[in-house]
């Protein structure tokens, strides 16, 4: 199981969400000094240590070795590394910390002001001084957390895919950067990064840490080519092109207007389906990413063992690694897709499938979980191990 948090999650400092997301989001970088109310370090360095050296758990180390050279070393690492690394500048990544840290986890949350769906993970790195991964651009939105220490960070301008890029199999530096602004974080400082700004962040000192919170966006290459996969495994051999009845050609060497027509529908008609997409999306969207936070049971568990305590309630927690989101349908229906998987909810089960997807934990009492739709559902999710009792 996740470590559970033991603060209440950091709120943000008189924020105005409508004027960040009219005139920040995805447009411009944005500082944020002393963003946080209640701020507090979620995580020491020592934790981050060993987390990386979990092989559940996706770490990386980069090492500048020279001016404009960089080594990356994939984890799991062994303990004794963090004492061989010498004067060299290094940085230590540890991706979805969050699925393996309730503190961690509990920093998403002032940002769900977008939506769950966007949301990819919350990385964490330490630097020693000097330390950084080189100056990048990425193709996903990102609030840049300082945890500890501080780093500065360069922002430069908007690139794309022609970009000019260093010469490394594993990452992936421009080999141009021309610096727009600068700033030195401080613990509890944000900025902000959309989509295709260059940035390159540099520790000044030790025990720097900071915490990316990252936004993905699906591709409009990777949604085609996905659900024509997905439209692809449902049309049979026979489902093929046919002539009209008078199909005598002018010219029996033009594909004429009329074929074009057909054939365009056939291909048009069958990505067209919007409430088909709407069920493929929800199950693409939350496939599992990583399969390795398994809170699958050994024994299979009934709704009878859920209130065999006699305490009129239970807790549920959801496994972090898996993603959750539901699409309206009337009503009182909704779908609920959990981890790639579609659920049909009616009545009580679809009010309790937008609590599981409001709250990372949540109590269900015991009239509420003898409602058949409810049971069957929850059972369902903590056999699979995208929900546990507390």
């Amino acid at each position: 199981m996740m470590s559970e948090a033991t603060d209440a999650a950091p709120t943000l400092r008189d924020f105005d969400t409508a004027g960040f997301l009219r005139n920040y989001w995805q447009k411009r970088p944005l500082l944020i000094r002393k963003a946080f109310v209640n701020w507090s370090n979620p995580l020491e360095p020592d934790e981050l240590a060993g987390l990386a050296c979990e092989p559940e758990v996706e770490s990386r180390l980069v090492r500048r070795t020279a001016p404009g050279q960089w080594e990356l070393e994939n984890g799991p690492l062994d303990p004794s590394r963090f004492g061989e690394l010498g004067a060299s500048p290094w940085t230590l990544l540890v991706q979805s910390a969050d699925h393996h840290v309730g503190e961690v986890a509990a920093l998403i949350e002032p940002f769900r002001f977008i939506p769950d769906w966007r949301i990819d993970d919350v990385m964490v790195s330490y630097a020693s001084d000097g330390g950084g991964v080189g100056p990048h651009f990425d193709q996903y939105d990102v609030f840049l957390v300082q945890g500890l220490g501080r780093r500065r960070w360069r922002i430069g301008p908007s690139c794309d895919d022609t970009a000019p890029l260093l010469q490394h199999d594993d990452l992936r530096l421009l080999a141009e950067f021309e610096t727009a602004d600068e700033w030195v974080l401080e613990p509890g400082d944000i900025l902000y990064v959309p989509p295709g700004v260059a940035h390159d962040g540099e520790a000044i000192g030790d025990n720097c840490m900071t915490y990316s919170v990252g936004f993905r966006a699906p591709s409009r290459g990777d949604l085609v080519s996905a659900f024509a996969d997905h439209v692809l495994d449902s049309l049979g051999e026979d489902d093929r092109y046919t002539d009209p009845e008078e199909a005598v050609p002018a010219q029996p060497g033009e594909i004429s207007h009329d074929a074009l027509a057909r054939l365009h529908g056939m291909v048009t008609g069958a990505l067209a389906d919007r409430d088909a997409f709407a069920r493929w999306f929800g199950t693409y969207i939350t496939e599992q990413k990583d399969d390795r936070v398994d809170w699958a049971p050994e024994d299979t568990i009934t709704a009878e063992d859920l209130m065999s305590a006699g305490a009129g309630s239970v807790m549920l927690e959801r496994n972090p690694a898996i993603r959750f989101a539901f699409i309206l349908q009337g009503e009182d229906e909704v779908m609920l897709f959990v981890g790639g998987a579609r659920y049909a909810c009616h009545g009580a089960a679809a009010e309790v499938a937008q609590r599981i997807c409001a709250q990372a934990s949540f109590a269900l009492g015991d009239e509420t979980l003898r409602d058949p739709g409810v049971e069957e559902l929850i059972v369902d999710l903590i056999n699979r191990g995208y929900l546990a009792p507390d």
